[in-house]
């Protein structure tokens, strides 16, 4: 199972990267364990400054904008 948090505010782009996130790994088959981080201090911990972020297994894969479909299946794969 791969942890996958989605660093944001909860903003429009971060509600799209978390249900990406969910919709590649039921494609791929793979499972997931999903969390929201919406806490600022939170997300600068992980040397963030533009949301949505992505990390996944405690590795920042992304910030900033929206992720493209094929990359987050990239990145559940790895």
């Amino acid at each position: 199972m791969k942890n996958v948090k989605i660093l944001g505010s909860g903003c429009k782009r971060c509600v799209q990267t978390a249900a990406m996130a969910s919709s590649e790994a039921s494609k791929l088959g793979i499972e997931i364990e999903l969390e929201k981080i919406t806490d600022f201090a939170d997300i600068a911990r992980f040397g963030i400054a533009s949301t949505p972020g992505v990390v996944i297994d405690g590795k920042v894969v992304h910030a900033g904008g929206l992720p493209k479909p094929e990359d987050m299946a990239k990145w559940l794969s790895a």
